[in-house]
């Protein structure tokens, strides 16, 4: 358990630890925090225990919706696409991830070295009936 709860946050403060300047949307009363890594990042041992496929051209995207005042991520549908450069587009997958009272959802992508990245995210809260949609852009380098 206190491996998962480790998991859990080196993957929401993945972003402050790659340098992204904003990780947070709010939408109403919830706060979705967001990253984007390689997969390298993640120990081939915590890649097992969550099925994740590592390698160098392989990336994770990392979702948690969080109510104002909450300490854990709730439930959502989330999904989205990832375009390069020339508009070629990856479908997101996310797959869910609970972790005790914590929720968050990773997506694999593949990216070529020197990749520029726009992410596109749509987040429906399990309690809502709108779908919030952002974006933001990522660079990604091969390991």
């Amino acid at each position: 358990m206190k491996m998962m709860i480790l998991v859990a946050s080196l993957l929401l403060s993945s972003a402050a630890t790659f340098g992204q300047e904003s990780a947070t949307k709010i939408f109403d009363d919830n706060k979705v925090y967001y990253s984007a890594f390689n997969s390298s990042f993640i120990s081939a041992e915590v890649a097992s225990i969550y099925k994740i496929t590592r390698g160098k051209d392989k990336g994770l995207v990392n979702i948690a919706v969080v109510p104002e005042g909450a300490t854990a991520g709730k439930t959502a549908l989330v999904g989205g696409t990832v375009n390069n450069l020339i508009q070629q587009q990856q479908t997101l997958n996310f797959t869910e991830i609970r972790e005790g009272d914590a929720v968050y959802y990773l997506a694999p992508f593949t990216f070529d070295n020197e990749d520029p990245l726009t992410f596109t995210i749509h987040v429906r809260p399990a309690d809502s009936d709108q779908t919030n949609t952002f974006t933001f852009q990522r660079t990604f380098y091969l390991d």
